[in-house]
């Protein structure tokens, strides 16, 4: 036990992080894949964009530890993208927005 804990560091502590993001990231892959087979034809579930936006998070969290500039704008950049899409895909659902009547002149 006294071997662990000499283990677990801050960097090493990071490095979990770090693996941890890019698994999540790396499932959406798999997501896509599983759902694509159930319904015969290519197809991008929400779930996709839910492990993108959260492995995103925690890369770009990792990437600003290690100070890592390209990590850092490569994974800013598609945080906005991601979450575009859920943004998207929650107005789609939501139906257009309701139209108001012009008021009409009376006379």
């Amino acid at each position: 036990m006294a071997a662990i804990a000499n283990w677990i560091t801050v960097d090493h502590v990071w490095l979990l992080v770090g693996f941890f993001g890019q698994a999540l990231f790396a499932s959406r892959f798999i997501i896509q894949w599983f759902k694509s087979e159930l319904v015969g034809k290519s197809v991008i579930p929400i779930s996709f964009w839910y492990c993108s936006l959260g492995g995103g998070v925690i890369l770009l969290a990792y990437a600003i530890h290690r100070l890592d500039p390209v990590f850092i704008a490569g994974q800013g950049a598609g945080l906005i993208v991601y979450s575009r899409n859920l943004i998207l895909i929650s107005r789609e659902r939501k139906g257009p927005p309701p139209v108001l009547e012009a008021e009409t002149p009376k006379g």
